[in-house]
């Protein structure tokens, strides 16, 4: 196994209807559900691209969730694919270093006036979620209403789950928030707890699903405590939305990391 690996996927490409799936990559699980057929669903326009350095210890994925078409998802995996050395080069410097940069080159990406104009020519828009963990942070950059989680015991004791908010009416693509006067999105940084840290991302067919199964983020934590085989957690719970007649898809991307490093604590 080389130290980089490289993941991409497009829904257009794989729909997975009706046929819930879970891939294994690295460390990394990815779960995908096009939603089901007697529901009404005929595409996927999710994606999603993972990259992964093990020597350096970091992870760097892109979450997207389309709608309309699948073209501005496929756009943004093009650009980041087409932009990867310049990328990883950010990736593998220092922390204090990387997230700044990293910020800084995703912005002159999406406000390029290149992008701006291939996004003007694609139908419909997308949802974008770009999480980059190294060493004991987690930084994110969020366009829309795909949701973050970092999961661990000491957070989900005081009830902190969710990392990022959703936002219903940020896009980008045709509908642009880079073509505003004041472009919105919202991005931070969290240091993981001591100990094992599960990081989930998902597109909003989980959350959405009739009868609301897994609305509830404590419900997700609760997924993942009776086994430790991932595959096995996530795919009951794509196997739990199929039974409920989801319609829109879904796409989970979730690992865990060990912090072996103390973590902030109070004073007192």
């Amino acid at each position: 196994m080389s130290d980089f690996e490289n993941f991409i996927w497009i829904g257009s490409q794989e729909t997975f209807i009706d046929a819930p799936n879970i891939q294994r990559f690295h460390s990394i699980s990815v779960g995908r559900f096009g939603g089901n057929s007697s529901a009404g669903q005929n595409k996927n326009e999710d994606g999603c691209l993972i990259w992964c350095n093990e020597k350096e210890d970091w992870e760097f994925m892109i979450l997207l969730d389309a709608h309309h078409t699948s073209e501005s998802a496929q756009l943004i995996l093009e650009v980041f694919q087409k932009e990867q050395i310049q990328i990883k080069d950010v990736l593998s410097e220092p922390i204090q270093d990387a997230f700044k940069k990293l910020e800084k080159r995703i912005l002159q990406l999406f406000q390029s006036e290149e992008f701006l104009a291939s996004c003007r020519k694609v139908t419909g828009e997308t949802a974008c979620l770009i999480v980059f963990r190294k060493g004991q942070y987690l930084w994110w950059f969020s366009v829309g209403d795909c949701v973050l989680y970092l999961f661990h015991e000491e957070l989900a004791a005081l009830g902190q789950l969710e990392v990022n908010q959703r936002q219903f009416y940020e896009w980008i693509g045709r509908v642009n928030t880079f073509e505003q006067q004041v472009p919105c999105y919202s991005r931070g940084v969290r240091e993981l707890r001591e100990g094992e840290n599960r990081i989930f991302l998902t597109t909003d067919g989980l959350l959405e699903c009739p009868n609301k199964p897994y609305s509830n983020p404590t419900n997700i934590y609760n997924s993942f405590l009776n086994s430790d085989n991932d595959k096995t957690n996530i795919m009951s719970m794509l196997e739990v939305i199929q039974n409920n007649g989801v319609k829109d898809s879904t796409t989970i991307i979730s690992w865990k990391v060990h912090n072996s490093m103390e973590a902030v604590r109070p004073s007192e």
